[in-house]
């Protein structure tokens, strides 16, 4: 069964850092298009960013210098690095996995939902 299954999340203080991590059970991830989507409560889900096999990224320009995305294909693992955390970035966090002709380009694969498997999601609250 293919699973993905997010965590690292939490509560941090605006300015702070976290690292979600996305880890693949039942398949590898190596070959997958993968994205970061986030939805805070009353809104609707939002991509955050997406990175292919290659390596090649696209980011949102809310998150743009704030967020890193980066693959350990030997860890079948994505992660997300947050930093400057600000309390508008409070949502749960969603990893999701594709297959990369699902996507016409770098910036599709950011913004669209289509994606196949998702995660259950991890909560993360920026608050002081």
């Amino acid at each position: 069964q293919l699973q993905l299954v997010e965590s690292g999340g939490g509560l941090v203080q605006p300015g702070g850092s976290l690292r979600l991590s996305c880890a693949a059970s039942g398949f590898t991830l190596d070959a997958y298009t993968i994205g970061w989507f986030r939805q805070a409560p009353g809104k609707e889900r939002e991509g955050v960013s997406c990175i292919r096999s290659s390596g090649s990224t696209n980011y949102a320009e809310s998150v743009k210098g704030r967020f890193t995305i980066s693959r350990d294909n030997a860890k079948s693992t994505v992660y997300l690095q947050m930093t400057s955390l600000k309390p508008e970035d409070t949502a749960v966090y969603y990893c999701a996995a594709d297959i990369p002709s699902s996507f016409r380009n770098l910036v599709e694969c950011r913004w669209s939902t289509k994606y196949d498997y998702w995660g259950q999601g991890t909560q993360v609250t920026v608050s002081s």
